[in-house]
């Protein structure tokens, strides 16, 4: 059994943006009086299922610390830091494109970000197999000076920052497998050939335009950046297809000393900001590869930080398969998802789910060997 690393802080549920419809914050003819989708309840059921099936005291707990002006400059504009603090200590607003700094929102985003680099310390450090770190606000749209998609600070790049900065870490992979594109890490990473970043989306649902398969990093990078960008309606069979085909093979070419995965649950079948329709247990699954590559090249050295999944009945059984897997534990919940989304139509891998796959396979090829 593994030992495994958990992150939760009760300020990362006070983080609030307001109301409004889906994604839509209320105003104009917006009729307030709904919830946001990006709200508390989702990430506080994972932890508390997590609690109730008894696996909460098998796990190691993090406590995170806010993260430092200096952590956050390693990426971070000194300006964007500014203004997240000057909307925060204020009456919150619009902080870039879909995103907003609730009032008193920048010292939670703070300790989001301390919360995923308490998971590689710790994973880093050999005091945890490997961690998941169940932050909030999510990150991996934040781009170094502006704000986007619910993003304030991007976690998980600031994660991989500190590993090399504090850690020594040499050759860092991210894989992110939130319904969105993780465009926050393509684009910190565009020119470095020492990491590895690898975005497993639905095509062109957010941000708008970005994620493309022909996005491959830039000069040295070139090759490093590998999108693998899905057709909406795309289940288990497309999901499997795509780890076997293209991220695995992407991932033992490159040969990381540390696995990141920046994991959402809004390719669930249910969720509302997503059009894919994924089992608790394909989570399950993308987690054992994830382990499994871990293993072969990172001592196992594996961390998770949470970005987003907004169905408030499903989220929480994708979290508790994933900490299973991660920590080897089989708790006694029974999934009441996991049969009647693997029973829906077009579950198997279709044709043109699977050219989408294969275009991306031709790619793995370019990715960067290390050095000999």
């Amino acid at each position: 059994m593994a030992t495994t690393g958990f992150v939760w802080h009760e300020r990362y549920a006070w983080h609030d943006i307001g109301a409004g419809t889906g994604p839509l914050r209320a105003g104009g003819w917006v009729e307030p009086g709904e919830q946001h989708a990006e709200h508390a309840a989702t990430k506080r059921r994972i932890r508390n299922l997590i609690d109730a099936s008894g696996l909460l005291g098998k796990l190691v707990q993090l406590e995170p610390a806010p993260a430092t002006d200096a952590q956050l400059e390693r990426f971070h504009t000194p300006a964007h830091i500014a203004r997240a603090r000057e909307l925060s200590e204020g009456e919150g607003g619009p902080f870039g494109f879909d995103a907003f700094v609730g009032r008193g929102s920048e010292p939670i985003a703070r300790l989001a970000a301390g919360g995923a680099i308490a998971a590689v310390d710790a994973v880093m450090a050999g005091r945890v197999a490997n961690a998941y770190a169940l932050i909030r606000p999510c990150g991996h749209h934040a781009v170094a000076a502006e704000g986007k998609g619910f993003c304030i600070y991007n976690n998980v790049v600031l994660a991989a920052l500190h590993a090399r900065a504090e850690h020594g870490a040499e050759r860092i992979a991210i894989v992110d497998w939130d319904v969105h594109h993780g465009n926050g890490a393509q684009e910190a990473f565009w020119a470095d050939p020492s990491t590895l970043t690898i975005s497993l989306h639905q095509e062109n649902v957010f941000p708008p335009g970005s994620g493309a398969l022909e996005e491959r990093g830039g000069g040295a990078g070139h090759g490093a950046n590998l999108n693998l960008p899905l057709p909406p309606g795309c289940g288990i069979g497309a999901y499997e297809a795509a780890f076997e085909r293209v991220i695995v093979p992407a991932l033992d070419a490159f040969a990381p000393d540390l696995l990141l995965i920046a994991c959402g649950f809004d390719a669930g079948a249910h969720d509302p900001m997503g059009r894919q329709q994924l089992n608790p247990g394909a989570f399950r699954t993308m987690t054992r590869h994830a382990m499994e590559v871990a293993e072969r090249h990172c001592a196992g050295r594996l961390a998770m930080t949470h970005e987003g999944g907004y169905h408030t009945g499903l989220a929480p059984f994708c979290g508790l398969a994933v900490m299973e897997q991660l920590s080897g534990e089989r708790t006694e919940v029974e999934d009441p998802w996991e049969l009647p989304i693997a029973s829906m139509g077009w579950q198997a891998l279709q044709p043109h789910q699977e050219a989408a796959i294969e275009a991306a396979a031709a790619l793995v090829g370019e990715v960067p060997r290390p050095s000999a």
